[in-house]
């Protein structure tokens, strides 16, 4: 059993005396972690099925299950027959035992004049009450669809479990979406309600919002569309379409029976985008999905009832949904939300809010860190982060450097980093260390969590070796909160997941090794397969291999068209500081693709950028540098967190589209 306590300044990780950058949990970390006996691998992959059921009774059921799970193709379903809710899950149980005065929100606005807020259990409880009856007034129904297109405000969260309470799937899109992107969801979901905001501040700037999902309008079936002043300036308004957030929950009882929904209910859509450009809505239900985020965020980052949990992400992503909101709240943790960006007003934002609130556990993206080190190690020394006990990564494979630097600078060479991997399809981590058992590596995830199946194959389905490359699949019986398809379209669903290598194996699309001991190390996305001189390679496993140069820090795989080998490999390389981009440096690049994977992987380019294309969330948009070395039309950069690099990379490559 774990121990609660969180002092300042505690050694959690001592080095590994035989290999060099290897951690193990210290035994005050064990001695506080939930899990610090390994043998829980073995136990639960003998019977995963008894390992998740014992975890399901760590939150709470209005009926038990009669079925642990159903192993049916394309229609497999957990704990049949129970009955729960997730907004009764994160909230209500909470107050019921006496830890309503608990904080449950912490919110961080943009502007430093502005005070922060702080919500308890008991507080946001009543509040999601409130709006929940507010949903009801205006129609909404258990069943039907409901858009939040909101910033990160405590509205946000509160949007999200009113909907999860009345039964209302939830769609949330990225606030910094275009209003073409918010259609396209509007649109594909069927969504009856949107719930947005007047704007929010970014960098300094009052963002306008509501203008956006206005646009996004004509051809939906959204019949009322609920506005929250977030900054008080004048907005178009349609009187008979729109209402006030803070006008409808007025006056509005606190309590709202919470909808007892089963356990295969849909709980939310969340999009995704797809190789073909079109978004896809992935489908999560109650149950399994509950269960997975309450066991991992628990697990994952050792939370006790006295952490102040940090999760950097938008809860426009999957992280935010599951480890701003779901899972935290279930543990009855204090969660912080923050508004705007790492860098205003200065590169010291999120270190400011670490010693502010005295964070415990910080999770954040290698894309952020990255950033971080650019802007220097003199931002994280400025502050206190010695209430700092676990660091997570999510998003992308982290890279060495930013591994180093993370644990170092930020984590005072003290804290596990937890290297989560895992999609917007599995709803939850998948693989990472965990904090009480170790080891803590830089590159390498971890295991797959406990009673979860996963293997590395290779293009023929079976199983490689250790140290070899392959694909990342995960068996039966699949974890409790994979997807369960995509909305309106069970076709699509089964080619894109189940394609590969039959309807009892999910394909990840996502390249790996797996070392003796079952550790995973993720090399990156496998969607984008070439074609070279007859031989199968993908993008994913050159960029692994240029990754390994020194005087690499960032590298973008893409195929382009050749006359002789059919298809060619580009690269787009970001240099570390002190490496100058040289003919000498290509040579050498190449030489290392040849030792790693061989002369057929050899980039027939390579260009040396300042930045590449990506999303807001981090991912490099492989899409558009594939158009710009093909000649062909970019497409929509509107989602671009640095939309003004493609002008840049247009000159470098010499685009001609």
């Amino acid at each position: 059993m774990a121990t609660k306590g969180n002092k300042d300044g505690v050694q959690w990780v001592v080095p590994d005396p035989k290999r060099e950058n290897w951690y193990w949990p210290s035994d005050a970390l064990r001695q506080h972690a939930w899990v610090s006996d390994p043998k829980i691998y073995d136990q639960a992959k003998a019977d995963p099925l008894a390992f998740w059921a014992k975890q399901a009774e760590g939150i709470t059921w209005f009926q038990k299950w009669s079925k642990v799970y159903e192993d049916e193709p394309f229609a497999y379903k957990w704990f049949v027959g129970g009955k729960l809710n997730l907004s009764y899950n994160s909230l209500d149980r909470h107050v019921e035992a006496g830890r309503g005065d608990r904080v449950a929100l912490i919110w961080e606005p943009e502007p430093l004049s502005e005070p922060h807020r702080t919500m308890t259990y008991k507080q946001l409880l009543e509040e999601v009450g409130r709006f929940a009856n507010a949903l009801k007034a205006l129609g909404v129904r258990k069943g039907d669809r409901v858009g939040i297109y909101l910033p990160m405000i405590p509205e946000a969260v509160v949007a999200m479990q009113a909907c999860a309470r009345i039964g209302a799937p939830h769609t949330v899109v990225f606030s910094a979406f275009s209003a073409e992107s918010l259609r396209d969801r509007l649109v594909d979901s069927g969504a009856k309600v949107l719930i947005t905001a007047d704007g929010y501040w970014r960098r300094g700037k009052a963002i306008d919002l509501k203008p956006q999902a206005d646009q996004a309008l004509p051809g939906t079936q959204v019949s009322k569309v609920v506005v929250v002043r977030r900054m008080g300036q004048e907005i178009p308004w349609d009187a008979q379409r729109d209402v006030w957030y803070h006008e409808i929950t007025k006056g509005q009882p606190t309590e709202c029976k919470p909808e007892p929904m089963d356990a295969e209910d849909l709980a939310f859509i969340l999009y995704t985008s797809g190789t073909t450009g079109k978004p896809k809505g992935v489908m999560h239900t109650t149950g399994g999905y509950a269960v997975q985020v309450y066991t991992t965020a628990k697990w994952d980052f050792n939370l006790h009832e006295d952490d102040v949990h940090f999760c950097t992400a938008d809860v426009g992503w999957i992280t935010g949904h599951s480890y701003v909101n779901y899972g935290p709240l279930m543990n009855g943790v204090a969660s912080l939300v923050y508004e705007g960006t790492p860098d205003f007003p200065d590169f010291g934002r999120m270190w400011q809010i670490v010693e502010k609130h005295k964070v415990t556990v910080y999770y954040t993206a290698p894309t952020a860190i990255r950033m971080h080190i650019k802007w220097g190690d003199e931002w994280p020394k400025k502050y206190n982060l010695n209430s700092l006990r676990v660091l997570g990564s999510v998003g992308e494979p982290i890279n060495e450097e930013a591994w180093l630097w993370y644990f170092h600078l930020v984590g005072g060479k003290r804290c596990p980093i937890i290297d989560t991997w895992w999609q917007t399809e599995t709803g939850a981590t998948c693989v990472q260390a965990l904090p009480g058992v170790g080891p803590f590596v830089p590159t390498v995830a971890g295991r797959p969590f406990p009673g979860i199946r996963a293997r590395i194959v290779d293009a023929s389905g079976q199983p490689v070796k250790a140290g070899e490359g392959g694909y990342l699949v995960l068996e039966p019986p699949f974890p409790p909160a994979l997807l369960r398809g995509l909305y309106g379209d069970p076709e699509k669903f089964r080619a894109t997941y189940f394609g590969e290598f039959g309807p009892k194996v999910y394909f990840t699309k996502d390249g790996s090794r797996m070392d003796e001991m079952g550790n995973i190390r993720v090399t990156g996305r496998v969607d984008d397969v070439m074609n070279v001189a007859g031989h199968r390679l993908a993008t994913a496993e050159v960029e692994d291999a240029l990754a390994q140069h020194p005087a690499v820090s960032e590298v973008a795989v893409v195929s382009k068209p050749d006359e002789i080998k059919g298809e060619v490999p580009v690269a787009f390389v970001l240099l570390k500081k002190g490496f100058q981009a040289s003919e000498d440096l290509k040579k050498d690049l190449i030489k290392t693709v040849d030792k790693i994977i061989g002369p057929t992987a050899r980039p027939s380019s390579i260009y040396f950028s300042e930045d590449v294309p990506k999303t807001r969330s981090g991912k490099i948009m492989r899409r558009v540098l594939k158009a710009l070395v093909r000649g062909e039309a970019v497409g929509d950069i509107t989602t671009l967190r640095n939309p003004e690099c493609v002008e840049d990379l247009k000159r470098l490559v010499g685009y001609k589209g």
